[in-house]
């Protein structure tokens, strides 16, 4: 019961904007660490962050930073979350209009 309190629209709201914020630093962090030479940001924490909700954060991130966008197989990966997610809430929008 608990649980699902935490699940209020503004909790998720927050915590997507959060995840979004997440994915586009690390796009940017990743870039500027690349430039440097120095520790890279793991691509499967990239692409984690973009899975747990921060795809918009990620292709924002890539735009912006000019960062991984013709990198394969992670373009791919990350086009098929979006893909993934799209059809997600797709579906779930229909069962919420269904109801």
């Amino acid at each position: 019961m608990a649980l699902l309190a935490l699940a209020s629209p503004a909790n998720l709201a927050t915590a997507f904007i959060g995840i979004n914020f997440a994915a586009f630093a690390a796009f940017g962090i990743d870039k500027m660490k690349a430039e440097a030479g120095s520790w890279r940001i793991a691509e499967s924490t990239l692409l984690m962050l973009a899975c747990v909700g921060g795809t918009p954060g990620a292709y924002a991130g890539r735009m912006l930073f000019r960062h991984k966008t013709r990198k394969q197989p992670f373009s791919s990966t990350l086009h098929g979350i979006a893909i993934l997610q799209g059809m997600l809430l797709a579906i779930g929008g229909g069962l919420l209009l269904a109801s």
